[in-house]
């Protein structure tokens, strides 16, 4: 196991010239490695006739934050962007890394744009190379192509292989670095006008595949929030992309566009350049699947965020999705069913024969969208998971990222609940130590309904901080709290079965710290091996590091390589 305790980008990049041959070697002789789209930096080795991307590898997303201090004077920029009077704050921070964050307390929308990189790593980390997604910026951007993260935005830039496993995709924005607020700004094509932030952007799905060559979707979803995740069904004749994120940064009721733009959508991938479909014009938000709290009996609360969707997956033509957080709905597993018979009562299970849907939901009645919602509801929750309402005192599920090992075996990620009470006695973040959902929970099916088999934490070191080269020590005066992070849970992952009947499970970590916004907070790639039969915790079993953030970096996403065979 190569263990990386710390991961400045400027020692990965001198580490690059000896990692690259050595990890590539090992699996197919020699590196080889395309050059990549117009617009993108790649950083490797090899002959422009071969694949970027190598069977068997992972790709591990995620931003460098490139804000310097002249973004804000403090006291003097008013926040958020395009605010008038009462509405203005100043900021209290410049745009220095990790303070910019405190301007949170300014800004309860604040967020910074920031490149996007996908590093290609073996599974046991060594670095082979890095693909930067387009900006448009530095030599050779261009404007036609680009897509940016938010970088404190914790739950953006999922990664997905595509159906035939000839791609992958994720979500941002039509933006260049160093936008602020973007990812609570509208959509240029719905705009809720109580909204308080500005300007407007369009949200992007990016498609990227083994040649490291990219494709781009704009879309007016997601307006007033961000697009999380996006997974490409590209088999047995279908192209279609399913997309999960939330909407909505203004007042109740929520206007039409915002409520059609919210959770779950489907869209068809394009081919022409961004400024093309621009252009050409950009349709209205097409949404895939829906849900609302009265299916189980709930009163409903407010339209549209019971679909503020996180995780996404696609297994045996049944496409699945996490809600971990917001104050609204349930935060559980839900899934899609085409067929009409899963879930008369709001929860059940996919039906033998479901097919993958391949358009969006067809409204029944577009004058109740801001009273019911999106019509027909035709989303279930899982049975099993739970039904608990979020704003109960007794929720504690906060599902992100999950993973199929097999029918009866589904691995989910739980983030935290983001808590960070800090005991100054013990030295630790008590309230996300103290945590017994939080990690990688393990469910298995008896036939009749999912049950939670064991929640995974061991090596986490669930709210214990932990040190960053270059990353501030010491209390953070914006919020009173120690600036070091501390494990949360975990977000995104991936998985492999292996042939000795154990998984292996990487996955993205959460935090809690004293920053001004957790998302901003360095964070890891772990690593754990579960006996696939197993109903307790092997006594061996614990999660190692792979890979640490460094200052001014985080990780969002991790998906193996395009062509990669995955038994399950």
């Amino acid at each position: 196991m190569i263990v990386q305790s710390s991961n400045n980008r400027a020692a990965w990049r001198s580490r690059l010239r000896i990692a690259a041959p050595l990890a590539a070697a090992a699996l197919t002789g020699a590196l080889v490695a395309a050059a990549p789209a117009s617009g993108a930096v790649g950083h490797g080795f090899g002959h422009p006739s071969q694949p970027w991307f190598l069977p068997g590898n992972l790709v591990v997303s995620g931003s460098d934050y490139v804000g310097t201090a002249s973004l804000f004077t403090p006291g003097v920029t008013e926040l958020p962007p395009g605010c008038v009077g009462s509405a203005c704050t100043p900021a209290v921070a410049d745009g220095t890394y990790p303070g910019v964050f405190n301007n949170d307390a300014s800004d309860g929308s604040f967020g910074i744009t920031s490149p996007i990189f996908l590093d290609q790593i073996t599974p046991d980390g060594h670095l082979i190379n890095t693909l930067h997604a387009p900006d448009g910026t530095g030599p050779g951007g261009s404007s036609a192509n680009k897509i940016v993260t938010s970088f404190s935005s914790k739950s953006e830039l999922a990664l997905n292989l595509s159906t035939n496993g000839q791609d992958i995709t994720f979500a941002g924005y039509d933006a260049v670095p160093n936008s602020v607020d973007t990812s609570n700004a509208n959509t240029p094509g719905d705009i809720d006008p109580t909204n308080p932030v500005g300007p407007d952007y369009y949200r992007v799905v990016a498609e990227v595949n083994r040649w490291g060559h990219f494709h781009y979707t704009v879309t007016n979803a997601y307006s007033g929030d961000n697009g999380r995740a996006a997974f490409l069904n590209n088999s047995d004749g279908s192209n279609v992309l399913y997309t999960a994120g939330n909407a909505g940064n203004g007042s109740t009721p929520e206007p039409v566009g915002i409520i059609l733009g919210a959770g779950a959508q489907i869209m068809t991938p394009q081919y022409t350049s961004e400024n093309s479909q621009i252009a050409a014009g950009v349709g209205q938000p097409t949404p895939v699947g829906s849900f609302n709290i009265t299916q189980v009996g709930d009163k409903a609360d407010k339209i549209g965020k019971d679909t503020n969707f996180r995780g996404l997956t696609v297994y045996n033509n049944v496409v699945y999705y996490t809600k971990g957080s917001g104050g609204n709905g349930i935060n559980t597993v839900y899934f899609i069913d085409t067929t009409g018979k899963a879930c008369p009562d709001g929860v059940g299970l996919p039906q033998p024969g479901a097919a993958l849907p391949t358009s969006p939901i067809a409204i029944s009645d577009p004058t109740d969208l801001q009273t019911l919602g999106v019509q027909p509801y035709n989303m279930c929750i899982l049975q099993g998971f739970p039904t608990t309402l979020a704003k109960s005192a007794s929720e504690d599920a906060f599902p992100f990222g999950l993973w199929f090992a097999n029918p009866d075996t589904l691995y989910v990620a739980d983030e935290g609940n983001g808590t960070n009470t800090y005991d100054t006695t013990t030295g630790t973040y008590s309230a996300a130590a103290a945590q017994t959902t939080a990690g990688l929970q393990k469910w298995v099916f008896n036939g009749t309904q999912w049950n939670l088999a064991y929640t995974l934490t061991a090596g986490l070191n669930l709210g214990q901080p932990y040190t960053v080269p270059g990353y501030p020590t010491g209390i953070n005066s914006g919020t009173g709290l120690p600036w070091s992070p501390a494990t949360d849970g975990l977000r995104n992952l991936t998985g492999r079965v292996n042939p000795n009947g154990t998984v292996t499970i990487w996955a993205i970590t959460s935090t809690v710290s004293g920053g001004g916004d957790q998302g901003a907070d360095p964070n890891k790639l772990v690593e754990v091996t579960d006996p696939l039969s197993a109903t307790s915790p092997a006594s061996w079993e614990h999660f190692v590091t792979v890979r640490t953030a460094g200052f001014g970096q985080v990780l969002r996403g991790v998906a193996f390589t395009p062509g990669t065979r995955i038994s399950s």
